[in-house]
């Protein structure tokens, strides 16, 4: 077999068939511009409501890093969280974003994410480790439309591409779910003590289609108590 053709086989790799990631992470474990996952959703529709949940562990403090990045041919941030320097949180809906401040950043742990957003109202909450953000309004009567582009590991500056090293993610990441509603506190809560009692319509974690491209790893998640 040619170098070249191995390469492509390691490097890059599709699952047409949903597959249960239960107990596994995706590693990113170099900063670049070009590994990434690019995930399938299980529906396309026009989205009024959103929750998205992530688990990432990184040892980066100062870089910016991109949690999760749903685009749509209209809005290149059509759905984006990202965790800044310093710690603070940023969320990104029809190309606008807010930040959110004061919110748990721990380096080499597992911290977990939820953003929430209602059309109805603009309000835009994310929680972080337990501990909830502020509500703030955030493109109030707007919707979230078009075939989506969701990807782990960079920011979307364009429809599946547009990638730059400066956010892109580098660490692992690990049970990422989204729903079309926003999920109530008691959910969130579940899920931050790593239960799903749902998991995702949008995204599920359990049943998952997704390609990989570039240098990333899928392993099953490393067991810190012995």
């Amino acid at each position: 077999m040619e170098l070249q053709t191995w390469l492509l086989m390691v490097f890059t790799c599709c699952y047409a068939v949903p597959q249960d990631m239960s107990g596994k992470e995706i590693i990113f474990p170099v900063e670049s511009n070009t590994a990434y996952v690019k995930i399938t959703p299980d529906m396309n529709k026009i989205f009024f409501a959103v929750t998205v949940c992530v688990r990432f562990f990184t040892d980066y403090q100062t870089k910016e890093l991109t949690i999760f990045s749903l685009a749509t041919p209209s809005h290149a941030d059509g759905f984006v969280i990202f965790r800044g320097d310093g710690g603070n949180y940023r969320v990104f809906i029809g190309d606008q974003g807010i930040y959110f401040w004061g919110l748990p950043d721990k380096m080499n742990e597992w911290n977990s994410v939820c953003g929430t957003w209602d059309a109805s109202t603009g309000l835009t909450q994310l929680w972080v480790n337990g501990k909830p953000s502020a509500r703030k309004a955030l493109q109030a009567g707007g919707s979230i439309s078009g075939t989506p582009s969701i990807i782990l590991g960079q920011d979307q500056d364009a429809y599946v591409g547009g990638f730059d090293l400066y956010d892109s993610f580098c660490g692992h990441e690990t049970d990422v779910h989204m729903w079309d509603r926003v999920l109530s506190p008691c959910e969130i809560q579940s899920y931050m003590k790593g239960e799903v009692l749902f998991p995702g319509n949008v995204v599920n974690w359990n049943s998952l289609e997704y390609t990989m491209h570039a240098y990333v790893v899928v392993e099953k998640k490393q067991n810190l108590i012995c």
